[in-house]
């Protein structure tokens, strides 16, 4: 099992190919043009950067020194990334990315707009849906949602 740890600033272009590498296989052929832009402009190693240096919380997964799976949390409550290199899903990695970011959700539950084809991970993962489909600069995703345990969650408060 790779090892997570913390994101930094030189593993950026590495996040990036594998969020992008994960999306174009999976996700990309169902989206429009404008989708996949909005994508691309989110998951550049600036946008990252930019979000690292907030309040996002961004682990990644490292094998045999290579970035291989990113998990983002924003604000402690919404899982923004949560991608695995497609030749290496299915291992349990995105699962161990995710329970690696639970102790840094804020509040009883953590939320994430999920693209359509994930929708049955993360029900396997215990999320439930949380509302219509919706739409966002072209990006098709299904709300969701996941009850954390407070034995799990961070205590309220600034972090």
């Amino acid at each position: 099992m790779p090892r997570i740890r913390p994101a930094h600033v030189d593993d950026l272009p590495a996040i990036s190919a594998v969020c992008m590498a994960a999306f174009t296989a999976a996700v990309a052929p169902m989206l429009t043009a404008e989708g996949i832009a909005t994508f691309g402009n989110v998951a550049a190693a600036s946008a990252f950067a930019e979000r690292l240096q907030g309040d996002n919380h961004i682990l990644v997964a490292e094998q045999e020194g290579r970035v291989v799976g990113v998990v983002e949390l924003k604000a402690g409550q919404h899982l923004a990334m949560l991608f695995v290199a497609p030749e290496l899903q299915g291992q349990g990695i995105g699962r161990a990315l995710l329970q690696a970011v639970l102790p840094q959700v804020r509040g009883p539950q953590m939320t994430v707009r999920a693209s359509l084809n994930a929708v049955p991970a993360y029900e396997h993962y215990g999320f439930v849906l949380d509302g219509d489909v919706g739409e966002y600069h072209g990006l098709i995703y299904q709300p969701l949602v996941l009850a954390v345990p407070a034995a799990v969650a961070a205590p309220p408060g600034p972090h």
